[in-house]
């Protein structure tokens, strides 16, 4: 993979000649315009440029338009052919071309009037780059009341209502008058926003103005006032409306009263009552629209359909929902969504996750409602596998923003709506957001043990124990923890705060399986092998039959106990006793306890004959075990497998470099350090933070915004001469790593044990360091790496080295 870092673009001065010898016709260049070029040349005539440009807009080339343009001079241009160029690239939405022309008009100093201005911003709104359309037009006020609207509509259609109402209020202080269209824009959004007094100053306005007898306009009072709860005054503008179409009956919505009158009535409306319908729970006069439509010939309509079935959803009538769905001739993205979500409301879970494999098997993507409503089901169901599944699909197809904005948008946000956002977040790995959010919750609606369930992961991704602790007693007082999924969450988060929580587990009466591996997985966190093997044969007395992620779990203990004999038992026994072929992961702790046994010829061979193709992440391992085994001459082999896969990954130039310099090659060392500067790669950011009083204190390299920095740069002085006296001193071995020493440093109350988390792996200078502090201060020190679990007391770790 190329670093885009490592280019460089060169872009051809527009000042150049034009003549025959250099336009390169090879390297792309039209041949209408070089042609026409080269005739004008060979004649040596200068046609009028700006007439051959907008010539060429009247045609929509753009390509031919946007060349000439380049090569013209700024005193052969007119304002004129800008706009003309700039409104082909509206109509084609090429943004890329868009800019250049503005890049053009900057470059040429033309200065931006209310006329260009105007076009720059049609452009730039019109190919989606609002924020740029907005600042061109926050630098030239334009009076043109049809430039307001288009600003006003687009951030009303990505449901920045309040920016609407900014630019609404901001269009009354300037004098500028809005139009049919100004007015039913922001009517939308302040009925999105239940501002009712706004609606009726709004109404005002309508009136004073005299788009009273504009039918848009009082439909879209009519629909904000019924959305603001205000039927009285919807009733008696539909009243007093002479002329009532369509549409108005649709924002009422009085559908049987229609039938009584005589009007006809069009599928739009049908769906409209069924909404309806949905949102108040009105079966039966549901099931009337459902028997209209089937008798004027609805049942061919995708919209009706789909709203037919989420209809009989929120109603409670699954058996209705799936009759729908059965007999609907072509199904959508919404139809499989809507059912997916019935199935989940009913508590079917597993089903759910059944139809939502069934949607893609079909070849249709799912979108953010139908991956919202699989995460709520992944949440109950315990379904870790589809889970991550479902978080590597969102954060491949950037839906994390669009699921907060439609839960930001409800106005009553439902248990299950709580428990889907917070739960979405968790399986993103953001545990900040799953707990503000939490904090949200409890202010609004009362947590249940599916929520419980879901925010315990994130106070384990953060070591929050007392956080968690907290979440505990609710547990306890609510009488959750009989659910196995909230005692299973419970025991993960004790284990990844530094606590094995053995006792807690023996409580559990039912263990599954999930509950048996995280507990093989928290002993091999603490380096407890021998407790994870006798806890794994527990699971075959037991008759339980070992899962993949049972395998992992028992490698990985048996890995960071440095248990070779015993890893390679469990690795042979997946395929002969559980027929379970192993993973790559299997193999990847495999070679990690190859690697701890010395032997790095074998751990090699091993890699180099696996039936999987090894990923980056094994050939680091075997790098970093150069490192610790001095074996420089593999070192230099590896890199080109690594580089292979993962050129801009940081921490692997890392690691070569540290056994470089272990063997003191400073040369090495440096070709390595310019290699990264010339390529523009960054290193991970390093940080740490620890848990004092509930409140959370971060420590980034570089950073001196602690409110207690001071105080701990003086303790952290006086530690370091006490240390330096026993011994202690940076090793330069341990190349290209700046941990600022705050990072090694924390303060809390005497005698208790200091609990940090690190969101990388430890280096081997803070390794060090945690040792001699825990000897120099007799205090305990637990370090959780992104890893495994350090606990440094009297100058000893118990990871003997091996991390």
């Amino acid at each position: 993979m190329q670093n885009p870092n490592c280019f460089i673009f060169f872009r051809q001065s527009r000042t150049t000649c034009l003549s025959p010898s250099n336009l390169d016709l090879s390297c792309g260049s039209s041949v209408g315009v070089s042609a026409t070029l080269s005739e004008t040349t060979h004649n040596n005539v200068i046609a009028d440029k700006n007439t051959e440009i907008c010539k060429f807009c009247e045609m929509g080339d753009l390509r031919n338009a946007m060349e000439l343009l380049s090569w013209s001079q700024k005193s052969e241009l007119e304002l004129n052919t800008y706009c003309f160029v700039l409104q082909l690239c509206t109509q084609r939405k090429s943004l890329e071309d868009g800019k250049r022309v503005h890049s053009i008009i900057t470059s040429d100093g033309m200065a931006i009037d209310e006329v260009l201005g105007a076009k720059l911003v049609f452009m730039y709104v019109n190919c989606g780059d609002l924020i740029k359309g907005r600042r061109i037009f926050d630098g030239i006020l334009n009076d043109k009341v049809f430039l307001w609207n288009l600003l006003m509509s687009e951030y009303a259609k990505i449901g920045n209502y309040r920016e609407t109402v900014g630019l609404f209020e901001k269009l009354q202080k300037l004098g500028v008058r809005g139009d049919s269209y100004t007015f039913t824009c922001i009517l939308k959004c302040f009925a999105a926003l239940a501002k009712v007094m706004e609606c009726k100053r709004v109404h005002g306005y309508v009136l004073k103005l005299g788009f009273g007898s504009y039918n848009a306009v009082v439909n879209s009072l009519i629909a904000a006032y019924f959305k603001c709860g205000e039927a009285e005054s919807a009733r008696i503008l539909f009243d007093e409306l002479s002329d009532r179409d369509v549409v108005s009956w649709n924002s009422m919505i009085i559908f049987i009263q229609m039938l009584n009158l005589g009007v006809d009535v069009d599928s739009v409306t049908v769906v409209n009552v069924l909404v309806t319908c949905a949102n108040v729970g009105n079966l039966t006069l549901g099931r009337i629209l459902h028997a209209y439509g089937v008798k004027v010939g609805f049942s061919g309509d995708a919209m009706f359909n789909n709203t037919l079935l989420d209809m009989y959803s929120k109603c409670g009538k699954l058996n209705g929902a799936n009759e729908v769905f059965v007999k609907m001739g072509e199904t959508t993205i919404v139809s499989w969504t809507s059912i997916i979500a019935a199935h989940v409301r009913e508590g079917l879970h597993d089903e759910a996750l059944r139809l939502f494999d069934k949607m893609q098997s079909k070849g249709l993507s799912p979108d953010i409602y139908a991956v919202t409503s699989v995460v709520h089901a992944c949440a109950c169901s315990n379904s870790l596998d589809k889970g991550r599944e479902v978080h590597n699909y969102i954060k491949k197809n950037n839906m994390g923003s669009k699921a907060n904005l439609i839960f930001s948008q409800l106005q009553l946000k439902s248990i299950v709506s709580w428990n889907t956002m917070i739960g979405g977040y968790s399986q993103n790995s953001l545990p900040n957001e799953t707990l503000e959010l939490f904090l949200d919750m409890q202010k609004q609606s009362k947590p249940d043990d599916i929520t419980m369930a879901c925010v315990l992961p994130a106070c384990a991704g953060l070591a929050a124990l007392e956080k968690g602790r907290e979440i505990h007693g609710h547990i306890l007082r609510k009488g959750y923890f009989s659910d196995l999924h909230v005692a299973c969450a419970l025991v993960d988060m004790y284990v990844k705060c530094g606590f094995l929580a053995q006792q807690l587990f023996d409580m559990i009466p039912n263990k599954d399986m999930i509950l048996w591996t995280v507990m093989i997985a928290g002993y091999g966190m603490h380096g407890f092998g021998k407790e994870a093997i006798s806890t794994f044969d527990k699971i075959r007395i037991a008759g339980i039959e070992p899962e993949e992620s049972s395998f992992t779990s028992i490698l990985y203990a048996c890995t960071h106990s440095e248990f070779l004999r015993e890893g390679w038992k469990f690795f042979d026994s997946t395929r002969s006793e559980c027929n379970i072929e192993p993973k790559l992961e299997h193999y990847a702790y495999m070679v990690d306890l190859l690697i701890r046994s010395g032997n790095l010829s074998r751990t090699y061979k091993f890699i180099e004959t696996m039936p999987i193709k090894p990923d980056a992440a094994i050939w680091g391992a075997l790098l970093s075990g150069c490192r610790i085994h001095h074996d420089v001459e593999l070192a230099e082999k590896v890199p080109e497998h690594i580089f292979e896969l993962e050129p801009e990954k940081t921490r692997y130039y890392v690691l070569l470099a540290n056994v470089y310099a272990k063997a003191k090659k400073w040369e090495e060392v440096k070709k390595l350090q310019r290699r990264i500067s010339k390529c523009g790669l960054k290193k991970d950011q390093g940080c740490s933070w620890i848990e004092v009083q509930g409140k959370f204190n971060n420590f980034v390299a570089g950073d001196t915004s602690h409110p207690q920095a001071k105080r701990i740069d003086s303790l952290l002085r006086k530690l370091r001469m006490k240390m330096n006296r026993e011994g202690y001193s940076n090793k330069m071995r341990y190349s290209l790593i700046s941990a600022d020493d705050r990072q090694k440093c924390f303060y809390v109350d005497t005698g208790r044990t200091v609990r940090v988390t690190k969101n990388l792996r430890v280096c081997g200078d803070c390794h060090e360091m945690g040792k001699f502090m825990s000897k120099t201060t007799g205090r305990e020190i637990l370090l959780r790496d992104s890893n495994r679990f350090h606990h440094f007391k009297d100058g000893l770790c118990s990871c003997r080295g091996f991390w």
